[in-house]
């Protein structure tokens, strides 16, 4: 396959990988939605986000643009990773094997961090009713994620990012009948995934990546078809140990990543 078709590939996946994990047996399916949504909604109602995350007190703020992301978790994600497959015995344990939440990556013409990875999400445009409102029409536009399949368990602490101006809320929506993602906009979006929490918390494919022009360093990921830092590797690393999920990892890791 020629690099062109591999990314023309890589845009229209919906996450699945075609090798095997623990499935979930079909009469305890309902028990185990139920009991992710209630982790899920205990995330939302955390506040969310580590102390180095924490909105920055100056008056800059005072002109932060309203904006939102959709934290958005299903089941049927299968890890990509080696690592990520070793994960699998102690996920199953925890009934979370084959959850999995969409990423995407920003295209690289874009104003504000061009090229990086984030969760689907923008800022809220005058016509949206509320910040949940605008998560799920970004999650639309950029993803095609129909709103009417996602079900809100919440809001986090919205987080202020400097570089950007804009102050962030993340949402918390389960998808209990998760299907396909995709490129919708070329200009917004270079590709989208549905990435398995199993990669994501794998101790192989975790570390910290360092911008010494930016004078920070956040946890990083490296799941195989994506890497994430910065705002999302930060929520995401918040999440994953709220939720219990995450196991020892080495901080100390650096995960090199083109910026």
């Amino acid at each position: 396959m020629s690099a062109e078709a591999d990314r023309r590939s890589a845009r229209s996946s919906d996450g699945r990988w075609d090798g095997e994990i623990p499935q979930i047996p079909r009469e305890s399916a309902t028990i185990a939605d139920g009991a992710l949504r209630s982790q899920l909604e205990t995330l939302a109602h955390s506040h969310g986000s580590p102390p180095w995350m924490r909105r920055m007190q100056k008056a800059a703020e005072a002109e932060a643009r309203d904006a939102a992301v959709l934290m958005l978790f299903g089941r049927g994600g299968q890890a990509r990773t080696e690592a990520g497959r070793a994960e699998n015995r102690r996920l199953t344990e925890l009934g979370v094997a084959d959850v999995d939440i969409v990423l995407l990556q920003r295209a690289a013409t874009l104003r504000h961090h061009p090229g990086q990875v984030a969760f689907p999400g923008g800022g809220r445009d005058p016509e949206d009713p509320s910040i949940t409102a605008a998560a799920l029409r970004e999650a639309e536009e950029e993803a095609g994620i129909a709103p009417s399949t996602v079900e809100v368990l919440g809001t986090m602490d919205p987080l202020y990012i400097p570089v950007s101006g804009f102050e962030v809320t993340p949402v918390i929506g389960y998808w209990a009948q998760p299907g396909a993602v995709q490129v919708m906009d070329e200009r917004e979006s270079y590709s989208v995934y549905r990435v398995s929490i199993a990669d994501l918390v794998a101790p192989a494919n975790r570390g910290t990546f360092s911008r010494p022009d930016l004078k920070i360093t956040t946890p990083a990921f490296d799941v195989g078809v994506l890497k994430v830092w910065g705002f999302t590797a930060g929520v995401l690393d918040y999440a994953l140990d709220h939720l219990g999920w995450a196991g020892d990892w080495d901080a100390g890791v650096p995960i090199e990543i083109d910026d």
